[in-house]
């Protein structure tokens, strides 16, 4: 068990990165009115008002200062090439908060991001857990790595609607997977997690409950958050892969059902709203209003009910993928999946209901 300095340790982490987001903001906020840097409302944005989208901006500052004074430069082993994997989704986040960026050029630099993680870190998916005894070669497993980032990423980006809810899911998300390194005594992702959270509890002060200086995380800040959990789930994934776990204080025996449920919130709703576009005939890539977020926002529910509510969703799925980690992967997955899709259904049937009460009125 971790001792009382590493305690310590973990806290400053959090502390540091928290200070830093707190006292960036305001700054970035001036520039951002100074520039005139705002998302502006439209046809596909919820808020009424003109908002500055820079907060992901902070969140990196924040995340980037903190982790460089706990890495050692000159080991790669604990999460290899995450900072200048980071640096390119930065960079395409920045870009497209600023001035919109092409989604292929942002796929592109998706991409490359990945591929420095994957390809250069070795940071990739080696094993499917005895998955009907399947197991990758070494190109496949380079191949389902990369796609499973850029997965992730923008199940982040696409969740964050509402104010609150990416920022809770992604501290929800990375607190679960933190746990499990901690109870293992893993110092460098439990410390990483730490810098993630004090982040984002910074950042939400911000963008849900200032009201003179409220802020979004836009872009960079989504898909730097879905990028860092995507690498902590790999590391997840393969730390308890069966060819290593025996040594393990406490191991995971379903860790791809696990990591499915600890990310439960993008996963779900951006696989449910993918097919619900493809049934409908549309593209899968096209926005729409189908989100779970949009759901619940017609159903009365206000921002932060939203965000409150889905991070209910997220913190049961935690702890019932704890609970159930020895349940067997293939069942674990199958529980999560049915269990995940029937509960992001449920506010189309509430919907239907109040509008045929409204009918019959």
């Amino acid at each position: 068990m971790n001792d009382y300095s590493t305690c310590l340790m973990i806290l400053f982490a959090a502390f540091l990165s928290f200070i830093l987001v707190f006292l960036s903001i305001p700054t970035i906020l001036r520039v951002a009115h100074s520039k005139n840097l705002f998302d502006e409302p439209g046809k596909r944005r919820i808020h009424k008002q003109k908002v500055p989208n820079l907060g992901g901006l902070g969140i990196f500052i924040g995340f980037l200062f903190t982790y460089t004074l706990y890495i050692d430069w000159f080991d790669f082993k604990p999460i290899p090439f995450i900072v200048p994997a980071l640096l390119v989704i930065f960079s395409i986040g920045i870009k497209d908060d600023i001035m919109i960026t092409a989604p292929m050029m942002k796929l592109l630099g998706q991409l490359l991001a990945a591929f420095i993680i994957v390809g250069f870190g070795g940071l990739r998916i080696t094993s499917f857990h005895g998955f009907f005894g399947i197991e990758p070669d070494y190109f496949t497993s380079i191949a389902i790595s990369i796609i499973f980032v850029i997965f992730i990423v923008n199940g982040f980006n696409l969740i964050d609607g509402v104010d609150g809810l990416a920022a809770i899911s992604g501290m929800l998300s990375t607190l679960g997977f933190m746990f499990w390194f901690y109870l293992n005594n893993d110092v460098h992702v439990t410390v990483l997690g730490a810098i993630v959270i004090g982040s984002l509890l910074a950042f939400m002060y911000y963008n849900v409950f200032s009201k003179s200086q409220k802020i979004f995380m836009g872009d960079t800040g989504s898909m730097i958050i879905g990028f860092i959990l995507a690498t902590l789930a790999i590391r997840f994934m393969e730390s308890n892969a069966p060819s290593i776990r025996a040594g393990l204080d406490h191991q995971m025996t379903s860790a791809p059902s696990v990591a499915l449920g600890i990310l439960i919130v993008p996963i779900i709703d951006t696989l449910r709203v993918f097919f619900l576009r493809l049934s409908k005939g549309n593209s899968p890539f096209v926005a729409d209003k189908n989100h779970i977020h949009h759901r619940l926002l017609t159903l009365g529910f206000s921002h932060i009910q939203i965000a409150l509510i889905l991070g209910g969703v997220n913190l049961f799925f935690i702890a019932l993928n704890y609970l159930l980690k020895d349940f067997g992967m293939l069942k674990l997955m199958a529980l999560n999946l049915v269990l995940g899709f029937i509960v992001f259904y449920l506010p189309a049937i509430f919907i239907r209901l109040k509008a045929r009460r409204m009918r019959n009125n």
